[in-house]
C-alpha cells in the first residue's frame, strides 16, 4: 500500500505543513517523513489520528489508488457500438461491478432479434423517446423520465417503438467485470 503518497498529497493539497500535523498528532516530524515515504508503516491508532489532523476519513487513506474515484470527461468517453441495430454505447464509467452507459437506439431499433440473458442487473431511464421492454412473460411502454430494473438473467428485450432516436441510461451491476456483457 501506498499510504505514504496519499498522506503527503493530502498533506500539500490542503497546504498543511508536516509541523503542522505532528503538533496535532503528537508525532515526530521523523516518523512523519517516514510515513510520508513509505519508510516505516503507522499504525492504525497513527492512521487515525493523521487521518483527523488532515480532516479525511480514515477508510480513504486505506484505499488502493484503484478503489478511488475514477473521473470520465465527456469527452473522453468510449464509445461503441452494440446489437444488429448498432445502438451507439457511451460508457460513462466502469469499475469491477458497476457499469453505466447511454444507449441512443434509432426509431426502430432493438437489442436484439430474440431477448438475451446475462448476469447482473440492470437499471435504465428513458432520458428520451418511447421504449418497449419485455423480460420472461413481463412487458411494458415507457415514455421519457419512466425506469424499470430487472435482474439480467432473465431474457429480455428492449425497442425503441417511437419516430425518434430513444436514449436510454442504463447502470449494469455485476459480481465481476467478467459478467458483463
Amino acid at each position: 500500500m501506498d499510504i505514504g503518497s496519499s498522506i503527503r498529497a493530502i498533506r500539500k493539497r490542503k497546504q498543511i505543513t508536516i509541523a503542522q500535523i505532528c503538533e496535532e498528532t503528537g508525532l515526530s516530524q521523523g516518523f512523519l517523513s517516514q510515513v510520508e515515504t513509505n519508510k516505516t508503516s503507522p499504525s492504525i491508532a497513527t492512521l487515525e489520528s493523521i487521518a483527523k489532523a488532515l480532516k479525511v476519513p480514515l477508510a480513504y487513506l486505506l484505499l488502493q489508488k484503484d478503489d478511488r474515484m475514477k473521473i470520465v470527461r465527456k469527452d473522453a468517453r468510449l464509445q461503441t457500438t452494440s446489437g444488429p441495430g448498432r445502438l451507439k454505447v457511451e460508457h460513462l464509467s466502469r469499475t469491477d461491478k458497476v457499469k453505466m452507459v447511454i444507449v441512443e437506439m434509432p426509431p426502430g431499433a432493438s437489442t436484439g432479434n430474440e431477448p438475451h440473458a446475462h448476469e447482473g442487473e440492470e437499471v435504465h431511464v428513458v432520458l428520451k423517446g418511447r421504449i418497449y421492454a419485455e423480460q420472461g412473460e413481463d412487458a411494458a411502454e415507457f415514455a421519457e423520465g419512466d425506469s424499470f430494473s430487472w435482474n439480467a438473467c432473465i431474457p429480455h428485450l428492449v425497442r425503441n417503438i417511437g419516430d425518434e432516436v430513444a436514449v436510454l441510461l442504463i447502470s449494469t451491476f455485476a459480481e465481476t467485470a467478467a459478467d458483463y456483457q
